[in-house]
């Protein structure tokens, strides 16, 4: 292990910082940095310029375990003096001890998810805040690790949900919504930063306000519920894009669409269907049947006839029958879905799922998510190709010579498809242009800038 210099007197301390996992996971790290800035830390970007370094962890499949633990090591390794948050914090080994201690004992402190003054005190014990710091070192809307012209809003924490497959509940807890106000002033504050997207995201997005009874807060000095549709109205006055992530088929998720259809909110849902028979949603624990989920997904499109849905699948999941994932297959079929993730279940320490029979091989497992997604690359190829020669008005995130790289209303940052923009002197990162698409693939559209 490294041995760290001792801090020079003449600047501040100095954190560095490595965040893994979801956006929830990024939302909590943008929490932590906006706060030790606040107090006057330096945040810095390698771990030699680093007095100490936080891991923002992520716990929630074998795969982001493995990932979560290699970077503790190897912030030990480079910097020697690391504070441990988030989801793998709570994890613990077969012996029932810490996993991350267990793993790594020579570790500063360990915390959970959603824990940013824990983490405040475990830096503050190790690294000593500096004087007086200064309000103004921080912008209004916190530090943020997205690239300036996007940002993600969580606007609640935890799950009421208990899926068989998941542990987030035990991690995060149960679903504790954000007052309508705050979420919008943060909101706000973004927009005047000049953010051109927010995306809203949480465990259970649909659930927003359950727990408080949709209490009465303040907007602006108006009374307004604290309650998904009238969250997703104030936010729609906005005039960025408002992408929704996480969205369960509740009823009460009708009332936004005709927000989309009207051109005030993105006209896109990430919904996690997770499957589509019956039996296997029953041993998931997952709310709606397949056969309403069609329904439903007919009637959105009806109201709002550009709409992208995007969702995710679990194949191969404990007892699932050959017949039972053909009835997913099936679902994909007449579904349509436009964007699709598919992972191959994979039991997660201390999901009830692990101890349901039928636990299927491994190699099982692979192959049918192989299957999923052959099918949805199909479908998806067959669904972008009916954009070939409309105009899409698109977000720029990248630029170079050869061109740019960009979104459009159906694509999320980093999980959907790209939009490739030959290249012209007009091109800028972070602004909106027409694009004229003139061919596509099974992920991706590619045009120029329309005239």
């Amino acid at each position: 292990m490294s041995e760290i210099a001792p801090r020079r007197a003449t600047r501040p301390p100095a954190v560095g910082f490595v965040s893994l996992g979801c956006p929830k996971a990024l939302v909590d790290s943008e929490q932590i940095l906006t706060q030790l800035r606040a107090e006057g830390y330096q945040i810095q970007g390698s771990y030699r310029d680093a007095d100490l370094v936080v891991v923002n962890t992520c716990g929630f499949i074998d795969a982001a375990v493995e990932e979560s633990l290699e970077a503790i090591g190897e912030a030990l390794q480079e910097n020697g003096r690391v504070v441990v948050t988030g989801c793998l914090g709570v994890r613990s080994d077969r012996d029932g001890a810490n996993l991350v201690r267990s793993v790594h004992p020579k570790v500063l402190a360990v915390t959970g998810p959603h824990a940013t003054e824990a983490v405040l005190e475990a830096v503050h014990q190790h690294l000593p805040r500096p004087h007086d710091p200064y309000a103004d070192l921080v912008p209004p809307a916190g530090l943020k690790l997205t690239p300036r012209h996007y940002a993600y809003v969580k606007i609640s924490e935890g799950c009421n949900q208990r899926c068989s497959f998941c542990i987030i509940p035990s991690m995060r807890g149960d679903l504790v919504s954000r007052p309508i106000g705050e979420v919008m002033r943060e909101a706000e504050a973004l927009v005047r930063r000049g953010v051109r997207e927010l995306l809203i995201v949480s465990q259970d997005t649909g659930a927003y306000g359950v727990d408080v009874r949709y209490k009465m807060d303040f907007v602006g000095g108006r009374p307004v519920r604290t309650r998904f549709a009238e969250l997703v109205r104030e936010l729609s006055g906005l005039g960025v894009w408002v992408r929704l992530h996480y969205v369960y088929p509740y009823l009460h998720v009708d009332e936004v669409l005709p927000l989309m259809a009207q051109g005030r909110l993105l006209p896109y849902l990430d919904v996690p269907f997770q499957h589509a028979h019956p039996r296997v949603l029953k041993r998931m624990k997952r709310p709606v049947a397949a056969q309403a989920n069609l329904e439903r997904i007919g009637a959105w499109r009806a109201i709002c006839p550009e709409l992208t849905i995007r969702s995710t699948f679990i194949a191969g999941f404990p007892g699932e029958t050959e017949e039972e994932f053909e009835t997913l297959l099936e679902f994909l079929r007449q579904a349509r879905l436009d964007r699709v993730g598919c992972f191959a279940y994979s039991p997660v320490d201390g999901a009830p799922a692990n101890e349901l029979p039928g636990q299927l091989p491994e190699a099982l497992r692979e192959e049918r998510r192989a299957r999923l997604m052959q099918l949805q690359e199909e479908i998806s190829r067959q669904r972008l190709a009916r954009k070939c020669g409309t105009v899409q008005r698109v977000l720029v995130d990248e630029c170079s010579a050869q061109g740019a790289t960009g979104r459009s209303s159906a694509d999320a940052p980093e999980i959907d498809g790209l939009v490739h923009v030959s290249a012209h002197r007009r091109l800028k990162v972070g602004e909106f242009f027409d694009v004229l698409i003139e061919r596509s693939d099974e992920h991706d559209l590619y045009g120029r800038l329309a005239d």
